[in-house]
């Protein structure tokens, strides 16, 4: 299967620093000996659109060249190979060529297989992941026990029925901890209450959700409520129904007869 190239823009001579580097595979594969290609083929496709010239040129890393660009290769090539050796490969200052394909042009990087270490940039994502975490602690610590419930009624269901107060607050603060991002976004919802209205209307059989979780019905009459749109979440569904007109009469009928 050929790889797709990706366009990317490479810096200016000025501007590359000249060091030693060192590569990683990433996806949390670490083998013990993976060859990346270095020609071009009908097989492995090795292009990297340039921008400026309006084509894809092709790409070959040969020992003996200024270039990882065939283009800008001249007279004769000396093939050299690209061996990670258990997901690493660090790269000497002087091997500029094979450091700038594997940064910048290399269709394995553009894909996301192989990314040059950084730990610089990896200590800032630590810590803007660590800030968030506090954020989103933070935000857990405040909410009201109906809010947590609200939250967490969306990831387990009427699991949450049989939680204790301070069970509650515990798994709302784990979940803040462990899924920070999923979390913020929940508690910002303005629907997750509306949700968790909903998922309360069904577990007291008040509304009952077909199996095929396309149409609610009250559950006494069978009387059809709603019908979910395709694609679309059904309790997600009915907290915007609930936002109509019809649908703001039903909810208070059902608020009723949950107190």
């Amino acid at each position: 299967m050929a790889i797709k190239a990706t366009a990317a823009k490479a810096p200016k001579k000025d501007e590359w620093i000249i060091k030693d580097r060192l590569y990683e595979l990433t996806r949390g594969k670490k083998p013990l000996v993976f060859t990346v290609p270095t020609t071009h083929s009908a097989r492995k496709a090795l292009l990297w659109f340039d921008e400026e010239v309006g084509y894809q040129r092709e790409l070959r890393y040969a020992t003996n060249q200024k270039s990882c660009f065939v283009d800008e290769q001249q007279g004769q090539v000396t093939m050299g190979r690209i061996v990670f050796r258990d997901g690493m490969l660090r790269v000497k200052a002087n091997d500029v060529v094979l450091q700038k394909l594997l940064s910048l042009y290399h269709p394995y990087t553009t894909d996301g297989i192989i990314e040059e270490y950084k730990p610089a940039a990896i200590a800032q994502n630590q810590s803007d992941w660590i800030e968030y975490e506090l954020a989103a602690l933070n935000l857990a610590k405040s909410l009201s026990i109906e809010e947590g419930e609200a939250i967490l009624r969306v990831e387990i269901g009427e699991g949450v029925n049989a939680l204790t107060s301070s069970e509650l607050k515990r798994d709302v603060l784990v979940f803040a901890r462990n899924q920070p991002q999923l979390f913020m976004s929940l508690a910002q919802d303005d629907n997750v209450q509306l949700r968790s209205f909903g998922a309360k209307a069904v577990e007291a059989k008040i509304l009952t959700l077909s199996p095929d979780q396309r149409t609610f019905t009250y559950g006494e009459s069978g009387r059809k409520v709603m019908t979910v749109p395709f694609d679309e979440h059904p309790y997600s569904a009915l907290a915007a129904f609930f936002k109509t007109d019809e649908g703001m009469e039903i909810y208070k009928a059902i608020e009723k007869r949950l107190k």
